[in-house]
């Protein structure tokens, strides 16, 4: 008899271990849930931090990009800094082309932040292109666009761009307005 006790006795030890055991487990997978959660929440927090950091990065970019393009626009001497055109320009030229920069780089930066879609900005550009001083400004500068990294996002616009000079120049249509395909995406 005291066998037999002690055998149901070392069951019910078993039985109490593996019950203790698996409430453990159980408490551990919770807290292991719990913990992956909040992970999961601070990554996202960071993420639109970072979202967020770029786009203040970009308008401080553009502010100073707009800062130094007006100085140079408003002074001829600080203008020749900027001229890095291929042939030689007049004074007035060259504040029209600083001038269509800033009108380039203002879109782009729309583009960048999300105000606009690509769609968008591929409308905007074709519509500025009908003004031959920024297609004027657009060819003289090609030598500088050729600089940037193959697969960066500017150089992919910049191409763009170029191909929908292309085909404007060689529309035989009046109706600038449907010349070119817009991108997708």
């Amino acid at each position: 008899m005291a066998t037999r006790k002690f055998g149901v006795r070392g069951l019910g030890a078993v039985a109490a271990a593996a019950a203790g055991m698996a409430a453990g487990a159980l408490l551990t997978l919770t807290a292991q849930r719990h913990a992956l959660e909040a992970l999961r929440i601070r990554l996202e927090h960071l993420e639109r931090t970072a979202h967020s950091q770029k786009h203040t990065n970009l308008a401080n970019q553009q502010r100073l990009h707009w800062e130094l393009l007006s100085k140079a626009i408003d002074d001829p001497e600080l203008a020749e800094v900027l001229d890095l055109f291929e042939a030689p320009v007049s004074a007035e030229q060259r504040r029209q082309y600083l001038f269509a920069n800033a009108l380039y780089t203002n879109a782009l930066f729309y583009y960048r932040i999300g105000n606009i879609s690509r769609e968008e900005f591929f409308g905007y550009i074709r519509g500025i292109l009908q003004n031959p001083v920024v297609r004027e400004y657009w060819y003289v500068t090609r030598h500088q666009r050729a600089t940037l990294a193959d697969d960066s996002d500017e150089a992919e616009i910049g191409r763009m761009v170029d191909e929908l000079l292309t085909q404007l120049e060689e529309s035989d249509t009046d109706e600038w307005w449907v010349v070119g395909e817009p991108p997708s995406a």
